[in-house]
């Protein structure tokens, strides 16, 4: 690694701070030895992340679960997530990617055992939640390192190209984990894929460089580690509403919500709402690999982040809409049209970081997580509970789901609104 001096973080009006920073650029061999390093926990973060959609069916009828449990369940995963960002963005700027997430990966891989023996709805609850604790920084370490490892727009690729990654442990989520069904059943499946977090801890250890302290205090954020200002932050504070709903949202269609759908609403056979996720995720990876491609020429011609996401995200509402119109008819085809129409959003993540100092990058890429995180937590247990809810007025069950899609439509385009409107106001006050 070599020590090269960058430009300030960009402000939230746009522009450059004076300030330079001081950044460990890796030598490009070592960067794809690192980056393809990280990608194989986030493979199996993202799988763990996903794969309860496909065992719905086989978990719902051996643990007599109604919808509110199933989105508890899979919920609990998000909601162990949540609960460790803040003090892992600490961790992650005090003692660098490598040291905390073999930490975090030790706890995951007790999450998959605790799973694999549990008996009832209680035990796989704690064990979900357990296990999303012990993924929670396979995403955030490798961005935190990115900050200082990679020049801003080799920062845009990395990032989209490591939700490709996690499409890909989505995609295995669906048809693979269905083939697999058979001949390992749910627990068996989840002792291999412990032993896969275990083998990619060597990974981690032998190849991810050790941290180095090199980045100057910045008087903006204070020495001493916390949030304060993070939060307080105008681009953070910006992003925030779309973050939690929409950005949130999306995950917790694409890792529960769709596969309910497709067997209760689409009369899919099990086997075929495998084969729809399994499509659905597939559309994921390419268009993140496309995001990949194209951040830097966009970034090259004056596309920011914010304005992309200003022009593109309300074609995921028009594609919500016709879902919920077309009920039964609406399929994973449209599923898979709206999850790639909010991939918008996920341009708010590096923006995040790269409006920070390097050397509060884990915080700021934690306290946005915990947000994006909290949303799927929220998103995935509030429309089971909707779902259940609803039968109130006496509709059946495909009038329940529609219902409570609508609803969380209606929330999407309440936080877009609130979005653009800082938005709209911080481009009128930019200077030029």
């Amino acid at each position: 690694m070599s020590p090269v001096a960058q430009p300030g973080p960009v402000r939230h009006d746009g522009a450059v701070a004076p300030r330079a920073e001081m950044i460990d650029v890796l030598a490009p061999r070592t960067a794809v030895i690192v980056f393809l390093t990280f990608a194989l926990a986030y493979f199996l973060s993202a799988l763990l992340r996903a794969i309860t959609a496909t065992l719905s069916p086989t978990l719902s009828a051996e643990m007599s679960l109604n919808a509110g449990d199933l989105g508890l369940l899979a919920g609990g995963y998000f909601f162990g997530f949540a609960l460790t960002q803040l003090p892992l963005g600490n961790w992650l700027d005090r003692h660098g990617p490598r040291t905390v997430v073999l930490w975090f990966l030790g706890v995951a891989v007790a999450g998959c055992a605790a799973f694999a023996l549990a008996t009832n709805f209680t035990g796989l609850l704690a064990a979900r939640v357990l296990t999303g604790m012990g993924v929670s920084a396979c995403l955030m370490a490798p961005l935190t390192g990115y900050r200082r490892w990679l020049t801003p727009a080799a920062q845009m690729r990395a990032n989209s190209w490591m939700l490709m990654t996690g499409s890909f442990g989505m995609v295995a989520a669906t048809l693979p984990v269905q083939w697999l069904m058979p001949l390992t059943g749910w627990r068996g499946l989840f002792w291999v894929l412990a032993g896969l977090i275990l083998l990619s801890m060597v990974g981690i250890w032998f190849m991810v460089p050790r941290w180095r302290q090199t980045a100057p205090v910045d008087a903006s954020i204070g020495p001493a580690p916390g949030y304060g200002l993070i939060w307080r932050h105008p681009y953070f504070r910006q992003m925030v509403p779309i973050g939690f709903v929409n950005y949130g949202g999306m995950i917790a269609v694409q890792t529960l919500w769709a596969g309910p759908w497709m067997v209760k609403v689409a009369g899919y056979t099990p086997a075929q709402a495998a084969g729809g996720l399994f499509g659905i995720n597939l559309s994921m990876l390419c268009t993140f690999w496309l995001w990949g491609v194209l951040n830097p020429h966009l970034a090259r011609h004056g596309w920011r982040p914010e304005r992309l996401i200003a022009w593109g995200l309300p074609l995921s509402f028009g594609v919500l809409g016709a879902i919920v119109m077309l009920g039964a008819d609406a399929g994973w085809p449209l599923w898979a049209l709206y999850c790639v129409s909010c991939t918008f959003v996920s341009l708010s993540q590096p923006a995040v970081a790269l409006a920070l100092p390097a050397e509060a990058a884990g915080r700021a890429l934690s306290g946005y997580n915990l947000v994006i995180f909290g949303g799927v937590f929220v998103v995935q247990w509030g429309i089971g509970l909707l779902i259940d809810a609803l039968g109130v007025f006496g509709g059946g069950e495909v009038a329940r789901y529609r219902g409570a899609i609508a609803i969380f439509g209606a929330c999407g385009v309440f936080a877009y609104a609130v979005f653009l409107r800082a938005h709209l106001r911080r481009a009128a006050a930019a200077p030029g």
